[in-house]
């Protein structure tokens, strides 16, 4: 009796990579041919996403294999083949939504406890929803001496050595034997790295020493930072090392579509591995309530009367913030703050000398919440974000946002946003950003109205929401696109077994 069977997903409902879950389709179609000697009829039959599941889990445990595409199954002497032409992994049931506590280790660099003493950044909002959704965290990072403990996760902290053109990023391999022995003590189901940097290699070796699926995201696009701090032949060998990681990873998150279209377009890794990782921004730590007379005089430098231009972040050459020298020289009567440190700051300064513009260096808790809400336009000119979560965090404090169009900025202010909840202007075009940016330095009610549609905006972006699906969806993909390689790796082994121990053959008549 032979038995072949067509498993096909709707590729509409799972695109490489969306803002919405790829899990999404609630049925497959099925369809099974039965013959029995020399007869034989095709019957389609329209199966759940529940059924078809165990039927294959059925054929393939009776085998010993797991879902493998176009390779056949014997049983009981049978001749029995699955053939499936899905993008990704099967449906996600309702019930495997809330799946048992894992043990999840995350690799970070750099390192978001160098604040540990102001707000919940975005890892920590990320950690603390893991841990409400009861699994076991540990946190390996670039900083020693970190407290033993942070929002119920385990924090190991690795010896570190410093950027050579950026001091103050430390970097680390984390592959000291106290800590691969830590996090096999751990025994995590998973392991999560920030990518691209050096402690993601120490993370890769570790899960494929421990034999544990790993996620890879993608934070910072190095390949368009490179030429701007070195060397434009570094770029080509970096993308190598790029594709090296991410093809060795089992999943990879990207901040926005625009990334996720740039990895793909490098052929980074297999489109269906790239996946969103939602925005989520905390919206109660950034919220109009914190404007302030007092910062906003800080900022000013004492004129808090005259329209005030904030911008917050890494000073880092890459951001293009020299651009706004030359916006500030078409606005006598604003003022700009610049908050955040980095290594373009001593040139910076250099570049705005004379002109009515303060540095207040990094700041933290309280200060930062009312440095965002205390300015009356927020302007992004980075074309290389690979998100630009500032934006998020200055639209959730309720002031409008003059951002550029590149990168990730407009997966947050959308085409059909655009003059609604933030402007956009094209890169390099000072024109196009003064013509933006000036009607909301010279009209309050325009800036209100703006920037409480923003804050609406931003109120939907919620970190629980976000880590829910990553939790849920993301790692579940991960570990089964980890199962799949496994049994591929897998198969001379059992080419070989059924050669030495051939099934015996069963007649039916």
């Amino acid at each position: 009796m032979t038995v072949s069977s067509s498993l096909t997903i709707n590729p509409a409902l799972s695109p490489p990579f969306c803002t919405t879950s790829s899990y999404s389709s609630s049925y497959v179609h099925f369809s099974v041919r039965f013959s029995r000697l020399s007869s034989s009829r095709t019957k389609p039959i329209s199966l759940s996403s529940t059924e078809a599941r165990f039927l294959q889990s059925k054929a393939a445990s009776s085998s010993g294999r797991r879902r493998l595409r176009r390779r056949p199954f014997f049983v009981a002497g049978s001749d029995m083949t699955i053939t499936e032409e899905e993008e990704g992994p099967p449906p996600l049931l309702e019930s495997e939504a809330n799946s048992r506590p894992r043990r999840i280790v995350l690799f970070v660099e750099p390192s978001p406890f160098a604040y540990v003493s102001g707000y919940k950044n975005r890892f920590q909002n990320f950690i603390k929803y893991l841990r409400e959704m009861g699994d076991e965290v540990m946190v390996v990072t670039t900083h020693e001496g970190v407290p033993q403990e942070f929002y119920g996760a385990k924090l190991i902290g690795s010896r570190s050595f410093p950027l050579p053109w950026y001091q103050n990023v430390p970097l680390s391999l984390a592959l000291s034997p106290r800590i691969i022995s830590e996090v096999a003590r751990f025994k995590p189901d998973i392991i999560h790295a920030s990518s691209p940097g050096i402690m993601v290699f120490g993370a890769l070796i570790i899960a494929k020493i421990l034999c544990v699926p790993i996620v890879m995201s993608y934070h910072t696009h190095v390949p368009v930072y490179i030429p701007r701090y070195t060397f434009s032949w570094l770029v080509q060998p970096m993308w190598m090392v790029i594709k090296f990681l991410h093809r060795a990873a089992d999943l990879t998150l990207v901040p926005s579509a625009a990334i996720g279209r740039d990895l793909q377009a490098a052929r980074v890794t297999a489109a269906n591995k790239i996946r969103l990782w939602n925005k989520g921004v905390d919206s109660e730590s950034f919220h109009p309530r914190y404007r302030s007379h007092e910062m906003r005089l800080r900022l000013s430098n004492g004129e808090p009367e005259r329209p005030l231009v904030i911008h917050v972040g890494r000073l880092g050459v890459e951001k293009s913030l020299d651009f706004l020298k030359g916006v500030m020289d078409r606005l006598p009567e604003a003022r700009i703050a610049f908050i955040g440190d980095g290594p373009y700051r001593e040139e910076l300064e250099k570049i705005f000398i004379g002109m009515p513009a303060v540095f207040t260096g990094m700041l933290q808790g309280e200060e930062l919440s009312q440095a965002y809400a205390s300015g009356d336009v927020f302007v992004m000119p980075s074309e290389s974000e690979t998100l630009g979560l500032v934006v998020l965090e200055a639209m959730s404090s309720g002031i409008p946002v003059v951002g550029v169009r590149a990168g990730g900025i407009p997966d947050i202010i959308s085409p059909d946003q655009e003059g609604k909840t933030g402007f956009l202007y094209s890169p390099g075009d000072l024109d196009d950003c003064l013509s933006k940016l000036e009607p909301l330095l010279s009209n309050s009610e325009l800036r209100e109205t703006i920037g409480k549609a923003a804050r609406v905006d931003m109120e939907q972006y919620d970190w629980r929401a976000a880590t829910r699906k990553i939790r849920n969806e993301q790692y579940n993909a991960a570990i089964w696109f980890w199962r799949k390689k496994r049994a591929q790796l897998l198969r001379p082994i059992q080419w070989l077994a059924r050669r030495i121990f051939p099934s015996p053959e069963v007649d039916y008549r």
